[in-house]
């Protein structure tokens, strides 16, 4: 919606919408360590304090400041919390302690640091994200390096490359305060030690710190909240809906046409850019008459908006009427403070028939500063616009006026003797209306001739005669002449208006597919396929799409037609344009010799792919109406394949901790499981020194089972991650599996009494019968290990509802409430478990793979009405054997 209409934008009112209910963030932005950001911090948050505000401090890093440590005294501080990592412990804001204290503003030094592994957020400003979404207030500190977009800009001119670096989007969404300081006095401070160690400050001085790289860093500081500061200005503007340009700041648009001369334009436009180091636009109004351009006309447009984005401007394409309410439409939404313009020598009659462009803003454009620059259009050779199909009107249109005209004529005539000649004119209006309005002015004009002639020579004295005698009758044949020209002139107004539209439907509709059909693409090949299939079939081009491989450059990941190759200097376009992220090939300023055109996929500031099309005809890849269309499917491009990786990446992490979580489980099992029943072992073998004892021996074979049932779990867990099980599917008697399998395990239940409650008269499963022992074998070494001693073990079978359930109880401890579902997890052992009674957590993952394999499901709960757990094998009505036929099952 235009801004300046005097109603708020939607866009603006839901960003304010969204910031209800959280906390406000309150950034103090130096241009480098020293400036004196937290000791501004501390300051403003001990003046809050006073004014009865509850402040705390979160996180406070003094450096071994004494002015800043003593600010810090009169603020409560809250415990950090300690985290061991590699043998040391390292100190971290604790976030819930702020969160379960919920001050009203707490101060965090250090947006930008790391935290220790083992955190709930990596990065500081994380923590801060959710302290604002709880909805506290926090003042924090950061340097203008830690910014991510700048991140590369400082490392060109200081060669100090920082790893840890802030979103835009935090300093963009923050109230800014730039603690600023010269740099000849922050060179006086660093050499006083007020920021550094002594020799740390002389390393410090002939790098980082010297007086250059101090300015341009502050300059970029500055510049930099300006930018913030104006953005929020803007979005404030518009939430209110009100008009005007608002100038904090300057902001540049240049208007191109197609006539020679537009890349003069657009270099001027960028000279006073950097100048004013303000954003600037490139702005192409399309209108009814752009349909006429011919392919010269178009490709000057595409190449001055080509040279446009490689040159930093952001580019629009914005469908109008005429080039006038276009511009000035534009201007007053992007809230433009400068418009660059060209004016083309024309002669005086053709302003006199068309009037100014230029004349017309300058004097219907108040408070917008406009450059005009002279424009050669001379130059060029002659062009003939492209004629418009239908131009002359249809045969159907004439032959269907001729037909509406013999109507009315034939009506007229039938009704003469009750009209009069000035009601019998007006029936001539119809005709001429409909012509005009269904089939253009030539026709209309062709309906009102007609009309007229018909009128004078059936119904005006004398009849039978084209003379008329009356000059009032002649005024009613200009009147029908009139008409038609109005009408025609309407009509064709609603038509623009509503092909543009139609256009504008179309791009948001293109779009709109576009990003629901790649959205829900988890694959990054065959998002990379859907990419060159959509462009290629939107753009009416061949698309493809390149990515970085380790160490052979880049490769094709898709074509929308396989049987294109690049060639050389295909290559080498396609390598710039990913190594420099701005476009190459044909239509850009670089290696135009390629018949392609390569843009960069850009995510983060960091190229991810290339996108490369081609025209089969080998004219321009892209017209210039198809330049912002390929802008948006090249800027959602970027954001798919960024999503893609970071998913990856994400895997991959989730991967690396869940070997880290199994190895460290791993080791402690091993430690603790192999090293108890092996000590057992030692010292009953030393004991045989002194002779054999049934005791003895008895211990040696308990031990060796028990370190024999340890590996046997390892085995299994193997045997699953390798998906190595091979199942012997056969019938099973329930009643004979229970009974063996309690006999195997009745060492791990000794001391607990056995009540089998399993009718023998339960139907048969289908199973395999070692899996299923196995199965039996750990639930009953669970029970046994965790039922109190001298606690009864129960195993009950049910028949049921068409599927059969066989249940192990014991009366332990039970299960957490709620977390019944993780006693399944490999080397899943709850708080303690290892210690009372030891185990690997591998039994149970055991049963669970197993029994999946087999077609089961299997569950833990607590028992009804009484202490202990319960786990239950569920035998689906398919594995239930209603008919025994043994051949059946072989």
């Amino acid at each position: 919606m235009p801004a300046g209409d005097g109603r708020p934008d939607p866009e603006a009112l839901l960003r304010q919408a969204a910031q209800e209910g959280r906390g406000r963030l309150k950034l103090f932005l130096g241009a480098a360590p020293g400036v004196g950001k937290t000791y501004e911090m501390l300051s403003e948050g001990a003046a809050r304090k006073r004014d009865g505000v509850d402040v705390i401090v979160g996180v406070v890093e003094t450096h071994g400041r004494v002015e800043t440590e003593a600010l810090t005294r009169a603020h409560e501080i809250v415990p950090r919390r300690h985290i061991p990592y590699e043998g040391r412990t390292l100190a971290e804001m604790d976030l819930d302690a702020i969160l379960a204290r919920a001050p009203r503003l707490v101060l965090v030094d250090e947006l930008a640091h790391t935290n220790a592994p083992g955190s709930r957020h990596p990065k500081r400003f994380q923590d801060v994200e959710e302290l604002l979404a709880a909805g506290i207030d926090v003042y924090s500190t950061v340097n203008i390096q830690h910014l991510e977009s700048l991140n590369d800009v400082v490392a060109s001119f200081t060669r100090v490359r920082v790893r840890e670096t802030v979103p835009d989007s935090i300093l963009e969404a923050a109230e800014i305060e730039v603690v600023d300081i010269p740099p000849d006095e922050l060179i006086e401070r660093l050499k006083a030690g007020k920021v550094y160690l002594p020799q740390e400050a002389t390393r410090a001085l002939s790098h980082f710190f010297s007086k250059s790289n101090l300015s341009a860093l502050r300059e970029l500081a500055l510049r930099r909240a300006a930018q913030a500061v104006d953005a929020r200005m803007l979005d404030d503007v518009r939430a209110l809906g009100l008009g005007g340009t608002w100038a904090g700041s300057d902001r540049i648009v240049v208007a191109i046409s197609e006539l020679p001369g537009a890349e003069v334009l657009v270099r001027a436009a960028k000279r006073i850019a950097d100048g004013l180091r303000a954003p600037w636009t490139a702005l192409f109004i399309e209108t009814p008459r752009a349909a006429q351009f011919t392919e010269a006309q178009h490709q000057r447009v595409a190449a001055a908006m080509t040279l446009a984005t490689q040159l930093g401007a952001v580019v629009a394409t914005v469908p109008a009427a005429n080039v006038v309410d276009g511009i000035q439409a534009f201007l007053v939404d992007a809230r433009a403070t400068q418009l660059v313009l060209g004016k083309s020598q024309r002669s005086g009659w053709f302003e006199l028939r068309h009037g100014s462009v230029v004349d017309r803003l300058i004097r219907t454009t108040p408070g917008v500063a406009i450059h005009v620059l002279p424009v050669l259009a001379q130059a060029a050779p002659p062009e003939r616009a492209r004629p418009r199909r239908g131009r002359w009107g249809s045969p159907a249109g004439y032959a269907i006026t001729t037909a509406l005209v013999a109507a009315v004529t034939a009506t007229g005539s039938t009704l003469s003797h009750i009209l009069d000649l000035g009601n019998v004119a007006l029936l001539f209006l119809l005709p001429v209306m409909a012509a005009a309005s269904l089939f253009g002015l030539r026709t209309g004009l062709y309906a009102g001739i007609v009309s007229s002639l018909a009128y004078n020579f059936f119904f005006l004295p004398p009849v039978g005669t084209l003379s008329i005698n009356n000059p009032e009758n002649l005024l009613s044949v200009v009147v029908l002449l009139a008409i038609a020209v109005a009408t025609s002139q309407l009509t064709s107004r609603v038509r623009a208006q509503a092909d543009l539209a139609a256009a504008s439907a179309r791009t948001n509709a293109t779009l709109a597919g576009f990003l629901s059909q790649i959205t829900s693409v988890n694959d990054p090949q065959r998002a990379a396929q859907m990419i060159c299939d959509d462009v290629a079939r939107l753009l009416g081009v061949q698309a493809v799409l390149l990515a970085p491989s380790p160490g052979a450059g880049l490769e094709i990941l898709a074509a929308s037609d396989s049987r294109y190759r690049l060639d050389t200097i295909d290559t080498a376009a396609a390598t710039w344009a990913f190594d420099t992220g701005t476009a190459a090939g044909n239509g850009s300023g670089t290696l135009a010799a390629s018949e392609w055109l390569f843009q960069p996929l850009k995510a983060g500031g960091r190229p991810l792919a290339v996108l490369g099309i081609v025209r089969d005809s080998g004219g321009e890849p892209v017209r210039a109406d198809q330049v912002p269309l390929l802008s948006s499917l090249v800027d959602q491009s970027a954001l798919v394949l960024e999503r893609l990786r970071l998913e990856s990446e994400m895997r991959d992490v989730d991967a690396v901790r869940t070997r880290d979580r199994l190895r460290a489980a791993l080791l402690s099992s091993v430690s603790h499981d192999l090293r108890t029943p092996l000590t057992a072992v030692i010292a009953a073998a030393a004991q045989l020194h002194h002779g054999a004892t049934h005791e003895l021996i008895a211990t040696i074979e308990n031990e060796a089972a028990r370190l024999n049932r340890f590996v046997g779990n390892l085995l299994d867990m193997a045997r699953v991650e390798a998906g190595a099980l091979k199942l012997n599917v056969e019938a099973i008697d329930l009643s004979d599996a229970v009974t063996g399998a309690a006999h195997d395990a009745r060492r791990a239940l000794e001391g607990h009494p056995i009540r089998l409650e399993v009718p023998p008269d339960l139907p048969l499963v289908r199973g395999d019968p070692q899996l299923l022992h196995h199965c039996l074998l750990n639930l009953l070494d669970n029970a046994g290990r965790y039922g109190a001693p001298g606690t009864e073990i129960v195993i009950q079978g049910e028949h049921r509802f068409g599927e059969l359930r066989l249940a192990v109880l014991d009366q332990g401890p039970g299960l957490p409430p709620g977390r019944e579902g993780e006693v399944f997890e490999t080397f899943r052992r709850f708080e303690g478990s290892d210690r009372v009674v030891g185990g690997t957590g591998l039994g149970l993952a055991i049963v669970k793979a197993f029994a999946d394999a087999m077609g089961m499901t299997v569950e833990a709960a607590n028992r009804d009405g009484a202490a202990g757990a319960v786990f239950t094998l569920i035998f689906p009505s398919p594995l239930v054997v209603r008919d025994f036929n043994p051949e059946g099952l072989s």
